[in-house]
Parts: structure tokens; C-alpha cells; sequence
């Protein structure tokens, strides 16, 4: 029994072994391979316009340089979102409610999109801390905050992922212990919680979906900056 709501988020163990790395790599095998046939059955088809209308998403803002970067972000998105949907299955546990792992996807591509700003356009990209024409009093302090507000961009990232997926299952936990309180005392009552449980399970489908999506874009802008 949880002694507290928090403990749904807490990494599961077994034999002392984190469970965490079998549930990361467990979405990559639920999504089928593509076949070589001209014609596949419909689920392939059906992934394949999926896959298709979220890359051409991404990348029309996109130059043609940052196209190079379409299977890493795709593969992201989706590994994301797959994350994000098997969390609310139940005795599941979803890696994504910790920051640990959302900062450990965020910084190491933040700092990607960086880097290639630093060495294709180093006078544009260092450009961006100071702009022109500002007093010679006010550079030291703009060029703190700048430098301040680009390394606040992947906390930023891991902690939007964080918060909305916690935020969602703690308060469905909270409305599934509701139900099971009121059942046996209000029983009308328990139903309309069970209802408002289905449509908050449907919400956070939702924004398990678009998080991903937004995680993706922010760091296709960010790339987009930088080429």
C-alpha cells in the first residue's frame, strides 16, 4: 500500500536492480518494423502517415540544413510519446515523471544545437548576448541575463515535461482514491467521479501526446537559431 501519493513516481526496484532502463527501452519494441513490400497491412500504413505528418511538422520551419536532424527528432517525439501513453497503463511506470531523465535528454541536444551554432556562425550566435547599440553601462548585466536565459532553456525543457505528467497522474490518483472512498457511502456520487476519471484519463492522453510534441519543436527552434 502507497504511503504517500508520491511513491507512484518512485523508481521500482527488483532484486535490487532500477527497473527504469527495461522501461526506456521497452517502447522501441512495441512500435512494428517497416517491411520492404509495396503493401503493407494497415497498421504499417497507418504508423507510416503518422511518422510522416509529424516530420514534415518539425521540419517546415526548418532550413534545409537542420534537415539533417529529422530522424533524431522524429525518433525523440515518438520515444516520448510512447513513454508518455505506457505511463498510464496501469502497474506501469513512466520514466518521464522524473527530472533526472528529462534533463538527461534535454541538455545533451540543447547543447548540440549550441555547439553547431558556435561553429558555423560564432559571431551570430555570440551576437545574441549582446544587442546592438546598447549602453556601455547595461553590458555587463545584458550579457548575464542572456547567458542566464540560454542556460535556463533545457531546465526549462525537462521541468514542462516533468510537471505536466506529474501534475496529470496526481491528480487522477487523487480522483481514483475519491471513487473508491465514495463508493460505498454516495454511491451516485462515485459515479460521476468515475466519469470525470474517464475524462481526465482522456486529458491526459492528450497532453502526453503534446508534450512530446512540444519537447520536440522547442528544440527544433532552438536548432533553428543556430543555422
Amino acid at each position: 500500500m502507497m504511503t504517500s501519493l508520491f511513491d507512484q513516481f518512485m523508481s521500482p526496484m527488483c532484486m535490487g536492480i532500477p527497473l527504469i532502463a527495461l522501461a526506456t527501452l521497452l517502447p522501441w519494441l512495441l512500435w512494428p518494423a517497416p517491411t520492404t513490400r509495396w503493401l503493407d497491412n494497415r497498421l504499417l500504413t497507418l504508423q507510416s502517415w503518422f511518422i510522416n505528418q509529424l516530420t514534415s511538422h518539425l521540419l517546415t520551419p526548418l532550413k534545409l540544413k537542420g534537415h539533417k536532424w529529422a530522424t533524431i527528432l522524429t525518433s525523440l517525439m515518438l520515444f516520448l510519446m510512447s513513454l508518455n501513453m505506457l505511463g498510464l497503463m496501469p502497474y506501469t511506470f513512466t520514466p518521464t515523471t522524473q527530472l533526472s531523465v528529462n534533463l538527461g535528454l534535454a541538455i545533451p541536444l540543447w547543447l548540440a544545437t549550441v555547439i553547431i551554432g558556435l561553429r558555423n556562425q560564432p559571431t551570430i550566435a555570440l551576437g545574441h548576448l549582446l544587442p546592438e547599440g546598447t549602453p556601455t553601462l547595461l553590458i555587463p548585466i545584458l550579457i548575464t541575463i542572456e547567458t542566464i536565459s540560454q542556460l535556463i532553456r533545457p531546465l526549462a525543457l525537462g521541468v514542462r515535461l516533468t510537471a505536466n505528467l506529474t501534475a496529470g497522474h496526481l491528480l487522477i490518483q487523487l480522483t481514483a482514491t475519491a471513487t473508491l472512498v465514495l463508493l460505498p457511502l454516495m454511491p451516485a456520487m462515485a459515479v460521476m467521479t468515475t466519469m470525470l476519471l474517464c475524462l481526465l484519463t482522456m486529458l491526459e492522453i492528450a497532453v502526453a501526446m503534446i508534450q512530446a510534441y512540444v519537447f520536440v519543436l522547442l528544440l527544433s527552434l532552438y536548432l533553428q537559431e543556430n543555422i
